[in-house]
């Protein structure tokens, strides 16, 4: 069975300033998800599913869902700001307006998903040798498999140039994850890359394997989701900008002994859709890419 590609796109959007998720980017119209839907057909995946606000459901499938589907086996689900949390929960909670984060997020499309999958986020660009590494591990693991994969990328080859970015910096042995640890702010200042951890600056070499949210899962690591999830309502449920972040429970995963994370590497140059700025770069990182023949004229024949 073919896996599937889960897309977690129901962030707000606050630095770009709209809904980057559809921003129209390619030749012919096509936003940067239609690249990552291509990119994953090509690299052996059989699903894709999208994770939204119910607010930009008509918008989504005029400018992206709708033309997704008619080439390959598409389904969305939302992203309800009250999903997986009692009525007690939601009251504690009632002053919170940021959203839960990404493991919500995934919790939100459990039901939708029957095979083993991958997550990426909606508004960077991974490569298709990426999807093409993942879509062939996951065709080969049980579904409930303890042992799941990451694709790391090289720091400096996810800065922006518009501003500072968050990266998870992973500690590897032998293959596999040890840990990950969030930076934010991470950028460049006086010619050197400068990330912030508690408030304080540390400087980074730029050589450093960074988590890009690029995950592969069996459905056996829904087990770490959902305590990762109860844990975190315990200690955060009143904290009105705590998240509940993927890369701190695939950490769980091995932290805590319940699985192994294989780690892939690529090479790949990032770009994305952070800041507004990005756009022109992401447009004409595509457009060369066309030039160069990585992508055809239109990616869809419809």
């Amino acid at each position: 069975m073919k896996p599937t590609l889960l897309v977690l796109a129901a962030g707000m959007g606050s630095r770009y300033g709209g809904v980057k998720q559809i921003d129209s980017v390619g030749k012919n119209g096509e936003c940067l998800l239609d690249f990552a839907a291509y990119d994953a057909r090509e690299g052996g995946f059989g699903k894709v599913v999208y994770i939204i606000r119910k607010d930009i459901e008509k918008d989504f499938r005029e400018k992206l869902f709708d033309r997704v589907a008619r080439n390959m086996d598409a389904d969305y689900v939302f992203q309800e700001p009250h999903a997986l949390l009692s009525d007690d929960e939601i009251a504690r909670a009632a002053e919170r307006t940021k959203p839960w984060g990404t493991i919500h997020a995934v919790l939100c499309a459990e039901k939708a998903l029957d095979t083993p999958f991958a997550v990426i986020n909606s508004d960077d660009y991974y490569g298709r040798d990426a999807f093409k590494t993942l879509g062939g591990y996951l065709s080969s693991i049980d579904p409930k498999s303890t042992e799941h994969a990451m694709v790391g990328y090289v720091l400096g080859n996810t800065l922006s140039p518009s501003g500072t970015v968050s990266r998870g910096v992973c500690s590897v042995k032998d293959g596999y994850l040890e840990s990950i640890v969030e930076n934010t702010k991470i950028g460049y200042r006086d010619g050197k890359v400068i990330s912030e951890i508690d408030g304080k600056d540390v400087v980074l070499t730029g050589n450093e394997w960074v988590s890009m949210n690029l995950f592969a899962f069996s459905l056996k690591a829904f087990d770490t989701f959902h305590e990762y999830w109860d844990n975190f309502k315990r200690i955060s449920l009143d904290q009105p900008k705590s998240e509940a972040l993927l890369p701190a429970a695939a950490s769980d995963i091995v932290k805590n002994g319940e699985g192994k994370i294989k780690f892939f590497t690529s090479t790949e140059r990032w770009f994305g859709m952070t800041y507004p700025e990005d756009r022109e770069i992401v447009k004409k990182e595509l457009a060369r890419k066309i030039e160069e023949g990585y992508y055809p004229e239109r990616i869809w024949e419809k």
